[in-house]
């Protein structure tokens, strides 16, 4: 399954790099142990434009996949990949350009599948953001979104539409539990 990391996976600090200041989001810890019980392996898929507004660099965005690992691992969980996206089109720097990786474009969720021999279609992706909820379709997910939005998600334009609209990553974990 591929779950978005900022308002999903953690807490949502803009551009925040610091593992120190990184905190599961609400539900989220109970959520991973669901979904770990379940067997399902995770791949975080992630917006990063901090890196492209010169806020932070690549180096510092990667290194949090290892971090994550290791806290998802101490939840009994796998950490399968952790892909991000450093573009943006009105950046600042070398990655300031359009591309097909950045959400809600699915270039990054599809690199993802094939490198971890995922069917798209046999998995889900979770966020908290119309844009995760596009990305995962267009790759051929089954969509969850949760968050703030959860409330609205019903509302959205059908190729935003999630298949199912939760507060936490904790009841995103119990849809896709009992949809196995």
């Amino acid at each position: 399954m591929f779950v978005d990391k900022d308002g999903t996976l953690i807490e949502d600090l803009p551009y925040n790099v610091d593992p120190r200041r990184i905190r599961f989001a609400p539900g989220a810890r109970r959520g991973v142990r669901l979904l770990a019980a379940n067997g399902w392996r995770m791949a975080v898929v992630t917006n990063q434009s901090g890196v492209a507004r010169g806020f932070a660099t690549l180096d510092q965005v990667l290194a949090l996949g290892p971090f994550l690992r290791e806290r998802l691992a101490e939840e009994g969980a796998v950490l399968a990949g952790f892909y991000a996206c450093p573009h943006l089109p009105d950046g600042v720097n070398a990655f300031a350009r359009a591309c097909s990786c950045r959400k809600p474009a699915h270039g990054l969720i599809a690199r993802a599948a094939t490198e971890l021999d995922v069917d798209c279609s046999a998995s889900w992706f979770v966020g908290d953001t119309w844009m995760d909820v596009a990305a995962g379709k267009a790759a051929g997910c089954r969509t969850i979104v949760v968050g703030p939005e959860w409330r609205t998600a019903g509302a959205w334009p059908e190729a935003r539409r999630p298949d199912a609209a939760v507060p936490d990553l904790l009841a995103a974990a119990e849809i896709i539990g009992a949809s196995a």
